[in-house]
């Protein structure tokens, strides 16, 4: 299995008491260390995904960014949509979800911007707001206008570091690995309100994989 590159130090410090222990000659406190230190670099597993049914070049599709379960999924929560009017999708990640983070829809980015804050629990709307994050803004040219997306990766009560591998100028297909962020968090994908949301709180959703959304669909539209 692929493992992404951040594991490296988080698995080198799990990894010095397993080695401690074996050179002590103590067989079940290595074998007990050992899946310690196998459970840390699992973390950062990063599986191939194929949305066989939500083809990426497909313009209208809007996919998961992550792992987890929706914790919210209708009109953007108050004091926490960017400015102007918004639909929005949360997704908290356990410890135990696979935390790689991907574009939930291609274009230009136009901006990222990383702003300090708290670390409450990813869970809780006033995360989105108050915890630390990094916002990013993408646009894609389309026939009625450019089409706009922002989404965000906050951080939880676990989770103390974002990695964001893309920056303004970019281009970016919808689906693509974009970062991670380490130890249990949340991401929020706030839509324009054409955008007919296909995933309801309490779903489970697969980044690059799950439909959280098309646009120009009318709810209801057979596609």
């Amino acid at each position: 299995m692929k493992i992404d590159p951040a594991a490296r130090p988080f698995t080198a410090m799990a990894a010095v008491p397993t080695l401690v222990a074996a050179v002590a000659r103590r067989p079940r406190l290595t074998a007990t260390l050992g899946l310690l230190t196998a459970g840390v670099t699992l973390f950062f597993r990063d599986p191939d995904r194929s949305p066989d049914l939500a083809p990426v070049e497909d313009p209208d599709v809007v996919l998961a960014p992550a792992d987890g379960v929706v914790v919210h999924a209708g009109p953007a929560q108050p004091d926490v949509s960017p400015p102007g009017q918004w639909q929005q999708v949360s997704i908290f990640l356990s410890l135990l979800d696979v935390h790689i983070n991907r574009a939930p829809y291609g274009g230009r980015v136009l901006s990222v911007t990383h702003t300090p804050g708290r670390f409450l629990a990813a869970y809780r709307a006033a995360s989105g707001m108050k915890n630390e994050r990094t916002e990013i803004v993408v646009e894609r040219p389309a026939p009625g206008g450019p089409r706009r997306v922002v989404y965000r990766q906050i951080v939880g009560q676990l989770a103390r570091r974002i990695v964001t591998r893309i920056a303004p100028g970019d281009h970016v297909p919808t689906g693509a690995r974009i970062g991670l962020m380490k130890f249990g968090s949340r991401m929020d994908v706030f839509l324009p309100m054409d955008v007919t949301l296909e995933v309801a709180p309490r779903t489970r959703a697969i980044g690059g994989e799950t439909v959280l959304g098309r646009f120009g669909a009318a709810a209801g539209e057979p596609r």
